[in-house]
């Protein structure tokens, strides 16, 4: 029997052949795979359902991650998903898989930082399964919410001339996780030596604790506007723009110099030798919010501070950006893949 590679399809050609081989059975499914979360009608409002799973050695690396930092980012990237359906997340559950350098200790100090999660999105944990593991450590975390039917946002909804916008600022968690790197390897080297992340505290913190923007969702509704698509950017923005222009059978234009990047990003990225336009569109987990909106919502939403128009829709296929000398580059997917 012929074998093909897991890496040869990546992560989301994975998943569109296993999407393929089912189909729907059942009426209150709404929507299954393909979105950032699975959509149930339940009479008056959609339920939403979401799973992401973290594990050691592929999304964390225990040598510098908080055990109470991890327990709060396996619940916020999954309200996260939520938050992209323009919903609000309301219980998880949590399965987790211990190795034997687990300690009892070590799990209070997770579920500590799951504690202070739910509290914050204030979700409720209400289950979840315990097992062994012989592959380190493993954090499974499902999450529901609910939705109006009226306000609930697709991949798929973004028409051409909508103006495509993000929120908070990007690339400071990939800088983040450069800096908790290049502290390992230095410490590996010299273990006397004392990581000193002071003034890169916004950065590491990007990285090890990133919040889900399930305010936003609360400040659309007040501003009376819903995104005529939506996801939330895990994997880079310009995997995540492509998404949205890909569902929607549309293209997108966005400009360099709109992309909202903070200073210490900046200078951070200087150091690095690394440019900051490259870690905003393919380093993720920014956990951020990217939606579109009707041109007529613009004057509803243009005073939010923390949202930033970064181009429009277009008529095309193409998904490009406009350079700050004018010239347009073709935009590709180059974020992080699981599954290499």
């Amino acid at each position: 029997m012929e074998r093909t590679e897991l890496n040869a399809l990546g992560e989301f050609g994975l998943i569109d052949r296993i999407k393929s081989k089912f189909t729907i059975q059942n009426t209150e499914t709404v929507t299954g795979i393909g979105d950032d979360a699975a959509v149930i009608d339940m009479g008056n409002q959609y339920l939403l359902l979401s799973t992401d799973m973290l594990l050691e050695g592929v999304h964390f690396d225990l040598s510098y991650v908080p055990l109470r930092h991890l327990g709060y980012k396996a619940v916020a990237v999954n309200v996260s998903d939520i938050a992209a359906m323009n919903g609000i997340a309301k219980q998880i559950t949590v399965s987790i898989g211990l190795s034997n350098r687990i300690s009892v200790e070590a799990v209070d100090e997770i579920y500590e930082g799951i504690r202070f999660a739910c509290e914050d999105y204030k979700v409720d944990l209400i289950g979840g399964d315990t097992s062994s593991s012989r592959s380190g450590l493993v954090i499974s975390v499902t999450v529901t919410g609910v939705v109006d039917k009226n306000k609930i946002a697709y991949r798929n909804g973004a028409k051409a001339n909508d103006i495509l916008c993000v929120t908070g600022d990007l690339g400071a968690a990939y800088f983040g996780l450069q800096i908790l790197e290049r502290e390992k390897q230095e410490y590996m080297a010299n273990p006397n030596m004392q990581p000193n992340l002071e003034d890169k505290s916004f950065l590491v913190g990007k990285q090890l604790k990133p919040e889900a923007r399930a305010d936003i969702v609360h400040e659309l509704a007040e501003a009376g506007v819903v995104p005529t698509a939506m996801i939330d950017i895990s994997d880079g923005l310009a995997s995540e723009i492509i998404h949205l222009s890909t569902q929607s059978g549309v293209g997108a234009l966005i400009f360099e110099d709109k992309l909202p990047i903070e200073d210490i990003t900046m200078l951070t990225a200087s150091e690095f030798n690394i440019s900051p336009i490259t870690a905003a569109l393919n380093g993720g987990e920014d956990y951020q919010l990217l939606f579109t909106i009707k041109q007529t919502d613009f004057e509803k939403i243009k005073n939010l501070s923390d949202i930033t128009p970064i181009g429009y829709m277009t008529e095309d296929k193409a998904v490009e950006l406009v350079l700050k000398s004018g010239a347009k580059a073709s935009i590709k997917a180059q974020g992080w893949n699981h599954l290499q």
